[in-house]
C-alpha cells in the first residue's frame, strides 16, 4: 500500500532500525486488527491507521496522513473512527508508541486524551520513543 510505503520512506531515515516498531501489511489483515483507510474526493487513500486489538488494550500504529492533507482533521476524524470501532468491541483503553521526532503526531495524541506512559507490552525503554496511553472509559 503507497501510504504505507511514504510512512516508512519518511520514518526509516529518522531513527535506528532497533526503534521501528511498525507492523508489516500482511499483519494488518490479521483478524485483531482494525484497519482504516481515509479517501478523498476522487477516491484516492490519503490517510490510514489501525488499531491492534490485545488482551487488555488496543495498541495504535500505521497512523498516517499524506502531507497535503495534514491540517484538516483527517486524522484526529480517523483515530476517533478506530477507537469508536475498538470500543464497541470491548477495547476501551488504547496505548501507542511513536518517535520523539514526530511533535505533530504527539501533538495529535495529546489533544485527543493521550498521557505519557511507561514502556507497554513487549516494548523496552528507548530514548527515541515516546509511549501513551488513554482509558476511553474515563476521557
Amino acid at each position: 500500500m503507497k501510504l504505507i510505503e511514504e510512512l516508512d520512506a519518511y520514518q526509516v531515515p529518522l531513527y535506528p532500525a532497533e526503534s521501528h516498531h511498525g507492523i508489516d501489511l500482511d499483519a494488518l489483515a490479521s483478524a485483531n486488527v482494525l484497519f482504516a483507510v481515509v479517501r478523498d474526493d476522487d477516491g484516492q487513500a490519503v490517510a490510514c491507521g489501525a488499531i491492534v486489538l490485545q488482551q487488555h488494550y488496543g495498541e495504535l500504529k500505521r497512523f498516517y496522513t499524506s502531507p497535503l492533507q495534514r491540517g484538516k482533521g483527517i486524522a484526529r476524524t480517523l483515530l476517533l473512527f478506530l477507537e469508536q470501532e475498538a470500543n464497541t468491541r470491548g477495547c476501551g483503553e488504547f496505548a501507542l508508541e511513536t518517535g520523539y521526532l514526530q511533535p505533530e503526531a504527539i501533538n495529535l495524541y495529546s489533544r485527543c486524551g493521550y498521557e505519557l506512559c511507561e514502556p507497554f507490552g513487549e516494548y523496552i525503554e528507548d530514548p527515541n520513543s515516546i509511549f501513551m496511553r488513554k482509558n476511553a472509559k474515563s476521557a
